[in-house]
């Protein structure tokens, strides 16, 4: 069960000459129907938000992005309403630096990258392979046994510890099709 990370930069060209009959899935926010689901900014809604009952977020993306805190501004909740894929990201220096990630509206709780990576955004996105793309995640685990699937993403970053860069969502579905979750080491 081959499944290999590309990035979506990468010429198709240079990719199946690289994988030859190998099953390509863009599972960007640019990919095609069905793949473009796995996108962390595709809005399957229902998405719990940690520590706040009864508030979800119609994507991973815009879960992430609403709990990030600033110097100058706390979380945005309308960013877990947005469900046109556009327009979620939160940076800019006129909110001053990423102070962490809020764990819950109210919470007092600021959590750190690292943490906020293992507590936040991949619990959201595991849920959303679960219980979203169960049939895709069937689909794919059927071609990836019957041949190499290359996964296109537009992050490469396969290990959830480097926090250097940020982490592929195709990592995390390939982690998600072989059973192997990253979990964050024991203290």
């Amino acid at each position: 069960m081959p499944i290999i990370i590309e990035t979506r930069r990468k010429k198709a060209a240079t990719i199946a000459q690289q994988w030859p009959g190998a099953t390509v899935a863009d599972v960007t926010s640019k990919g095609p129907e069905p793949w473009v689901r796995f996108s962390p900014f595709f809005p399957h809604g229902g998405i719990p938000i940690p520590n706040t009952p009864d508030e979800t977020a119609a994507s991973v993306e815009g879960l992430w992005q609403g709990l990030k805190v600033f110097e100058k501004e706390d979380i945005d909740p309308k960013k877990w309403a947005i469900t046109d894929m556009r327009n979620i990201k939160r940076a800019g220096a006129s909110r001053g630096a990423v102070r962490g990630h809020r764990f819950g509206v109210g919470s007092g709780t600021l959590l750190g990258y690292r943490e906020a990576r293992f507590r936040i955004y991949l619990p959201a996105y595991a849920w959303v392979l679960e219980r979203c793309l169960a049939r895709e995640v069937e689909q794919l685990r059927g071609i990836a046994r019957a041949g190499t699937v290359v996964l296109l993403d537009y992050e490469t970053n396969t290990d959830a510890e480097d926090l250097s860069r940020p982490l592929s969502h195709a990592a995390l579905v390939r982690h998600f099709l072989e059973e192997t979750w990253p979990e964050p080491p024991a203290n």
